[in-house]
């Protein structure tokens, strides 16, 4: 096809000399009037006729060129309706929507990929035109090429109720263990798992979003990310049950809202209104949001968030909110929880396994509490393990309202007339009987007495002089680390 600008142009040449041949033959038929006689009328008006046929003939001509599209006319949307799917729910719609996506993973650009071995779709999407399709089996993505720059999303997803216990409604799964998904978009979805199964699956996949999805009635999880790399999920609804809170089904809510096995990836903006355990993470490098739980309260034995990587952490919780239902480590090891919200005694649980606590870090959040004496933070050191290896521990500047304040930092003044000063710091530190470095200046107000830390056993901290004054101890003392390296 020609470039509309060349059209145009043509356009205009033509037409320029179709008016030139014009003002020659009017200016022919007005010198020669004897043949006016001769052809009559006819003579003069035939080159007129023709340079309006030819006018209309190349008009239509542009009205083409500017109306069609360039490249390709074929959609790379798929709208699962054309399919033949069921947009009222009532009849099974798996095979429908399963061709539009096998016909989708058609669509692919000639000579592009993402990562090796992953075709680039070009932005193909399944449309679901705001129905809601009854599936009985999981709608999986082909896996004997992979492929990537897709999307499903606007409509909902309801499973049968032969839909199978153990599967997940929508499934990026293939059945080698090579990457074969890139760049996949779930969005605008609603999935109901009908109390059977679970939501959907992101296995060894890369690059997944799943963007403002309400996730419901699952048993087993509303979202599980299982190796792979970098699955985002934002801006969504996970709950087992359809709540606000105060259910009277809470204590036996059960599954898990998101289950991330795996590293490198994010949970942004999300709230998880019903589930045993609201996010489960079982790997490395994954951060965590702006997260509202109130999936199940720690009273019923909920989780809001469970950190399962013992040894190597290294997780981020930000911004969120616990809401009844509070944080579970075990042997943290690089894990942060700061500008978090803690509401109805929710605090944080560090478990021991192995005794291990190193890089931990609990800074600026609130607590606030019903004054029944619930800590802030907790261990759990209930298998007979204790922490043992302690190492870069730090929880300081948070604001606690009706619940008791916990820090591995604190301040304290005594004054005495004498030669003995004891500052008791056992109410607020973290751990028992562990001061790993002490800061102290004596006030006096009139001499000068040779003084000495005399002890710092059971969190308190002694100073000694050798003499008696009337002075002040002011000491901050710290248990976040051994020492410094100088």
């Amino acid at each position: 096809m020609m470039p509309r600008n060349a059209i145009a142009t043509l356009v205009k040449l033509l037409m320029g000399f179709l008016c030139i041949t014009v003002f020659h033959f009017n200016y022919g038929e007005s010198s020669y009037p004897g043949d006016a006689g001769t052809h009559g009328s006819t003579y003069y008006q035939d080159p007129i006729r023709r340079m309006a046929l030819m006018k209309a003939s190349l008009h239509n001509l542009r009205t083409v060129a500017v109306s069609s599209p360039q490249g390709s006319s074929s959609s790379r949307v798929h709208h699962a309706t054309e399919y033949g799917a069921d947009p009222t729910g009532i009849s099974d719609s798996t095979e429908a929507l399963q061709q539009a996506i096998s016909d989708a993973f058609i669509s692919r650009i000639e000579g592009a990929h993402l990562m090796e071995g992953i075709a680039d779709l070009g932005g193909t999407q399944l449309h679901l035109d705001g129905g809601t399709y009854k599936i009985s089996r999981p709608l999986r993505l082909p896996d004997t090429t992979g492929a990537g720059n897709f999307m499903i999303y606007g409509g909902s997803l309801l499973a049968s109720d032969n839909f199978p216990n153990d599967r997940h409604l929508i499934e990026l799964w293939s059945e080698s263990n090579s990457f074969k998904y890139e760049d996949i978009t779930l969005k605008d979805l609603m999935i109901n798992s009908n109390f059977r199964g679970g939501g959907i699956a992101i296995i060894n996949s890369l690059r997944t979003t799943i963007d403002n999805c309400y996730i419901s009635s699952f048993t087993s999880n509303g979202i599980l990310i299982h190796g792979g790399h970098e699955t985002f999920v934002r801006n969504s609804f996970i709950g087992q049950h359809s709540n606000v809170g105060g259910d009277h089904r809470e204590k036996h809510f059960s599954g898990i809202g998101i289950d991330i096995n795996g590293n490198d990836n994010a949970v942004t903006d999300v709230i998880i209104f019903s589930a045993a355990v609201g996010i489960m993470v079982r790997g490395q490098a994954n951060i965590l949001t702006g997260v509202h739980c109130y999936n199940k309260a720690t009273g019923w034995g909920g989780i809001g968030i469970h950190i399962r990587s013992p040894g190597l952490t290294q997780t981020r919780i930000l911004n969120s909110y616990f809401d009844f239902t509070g944080i579970v480590a075990e042997d943290p090891v690089q894990l942060h929880i700061s500008g978090s919200f803690f509401l109805g005694n929710a605090f944080v649980l560090i478990k021991s396994l192995k005794g291990v606590i190193s890089g931990l870090t609990i800074v600026d959040n609130m607590f606030a509490g019903d004054y029944t004496g619930t800590q802030i933070v907790q261990f759990d050191q209930s298998n007979g393990q204790y922490f043992t290896t302690i190492d870069q521990v730090v929880v300081d500047r948070n604001v606690v309202r009706g619940m008791i304040l916990k820090s591995t930092v604190a301040k304290g003044s005594k004054w005495s007339n004498g030669t003995k000063w004891t500052v008791d710091f056992s109410e607020v530190l973290l751990f028992p009987d562990l001061i790993q470095n002490v800061q102290y200046t004596l006030q006096a107000s009139a001499s000068f007495p040779n003084h000495i830390l005399r002890n710092v056993s059971h969190n308190r901290v002694t100073v000694e002089t050798d003499v008696p004054v009337s002075a002040t101890l002011h000491v901050l003392v710290d248990q976040s680390m051994l020492g410094y390296v100088l």
